[in-house]
């Protein structure tokens, strides 16, 4: 336990209080007038929209994923879920290269895209794409054990009953496995809130345009503008942080509602 705690207090408590102290030593004016200008404003609300895109993405395919993964049997199964693993192994640079070569007018993407009036490289949805590649396989390494472990007693006896395969899902299935559902889908938005190897490739990095919020705090600290990098970083962890609490909030809801159902 002490090794435990020592660990957890040096490697992540201590960077995010000093985080916030060198953020409190900026003052509110100060601080408030960095989150409020243009530029970043412009670049919170471009990582803050295509998070949101990719996360609804990752929640809806990562869902569909996982339950192809659980409940059927195809060729080539265990290969695809080992597939399912590589973004996580990926360097996310490595990532950004491929995306921006697919993607691009002249890649096996872009081409069909490009003439359809669809470019994806250098606007938001580039930036999407990049954050859903890296943080798909939270939600669905997050449902798949739970769907393996649910007893398919309760699907026989709502089937007996005369339930279709849609009220199954949305009566029986999903309201056991939405704990775990949460908790992927708010990994997935707070590992794409952070992005940035695999984006600062396929977004071109355009001020206020396809700047992302971690990219402008890289840019800060190179411009020697401590606390102006400061302020960025806090705001995504406040950010984040806010979250993580909405989640537990709506977890545990989750958890309360099963067991009065159960």
């Amino acid at each position: 336990m002490g090794v435990t705690l020592s660990y957890l207090g040096v490697i992540v408590l201590l960077p995010v209080i000093a985080l916030v102290l060198k953020g409190a030593e900026i003052g509110p004016a100060r601080f408030w007038a960095i989150t409020t200008a243009p530029r970043t404003l412009a670049a919170l609300q471009l990582t803050l929209l295509a998070a949101t895109m990719a996360t609804i993405f990752n929640a809806l395919y990562g869902l569909l994923m996982a339950w192809v993964l659980v409940r059927y049997e195809f060729p080539g199964k265990r290969i695809l879920d080992a597939l399912v693993d590589i973004p996580f192994a990926l360097p996310t640079a490595v990532a950004g290269l491929a995306l921006s070569a697919l993607f691009a007018a002249n890649g096996w993407y872009g081409a069909i895209l490009e003439p359809m009036g669809l470019p994806v490289v250098f606007t938001i949805w580039g930036v999407a794409i990049a954050m859903s590649f890296t943080s798909i396989p939270f939600v669905i390494r997050a449902v798949q054990p739970v769907l393996e472990d649910l007893d398919p007693q309760y699907e026989q006896a709502a089937r007996t009953l005369g339930a279709g395969r849609f009220t199954i899902f949305a009566r029986v299935i999903f309201p056991a496995i939405l704990p775990a559902f949460l908790v992927g889908v708010t990994l997935s938005f707070a590992r794409s809130l952070g992005e940035f190897g695999a984006v600062v490739f396929i977004a071109g990095n355009l001020p206020m345009k396809t700047e992302i919020a971690s990219l402008l705090a890289v840019i800060r600290l190179e411009e020697y503008d401590y606390n102006g990098a400061a302020v960025i970083a806090l705001v995504l962890l406040l950010i984040a942080l806010l979250l993580l609490v909405v989640s537990n909030l709506l977890q545990a809801r989750a958890l309360r509602y099963k067991g009065k159902t159960a």
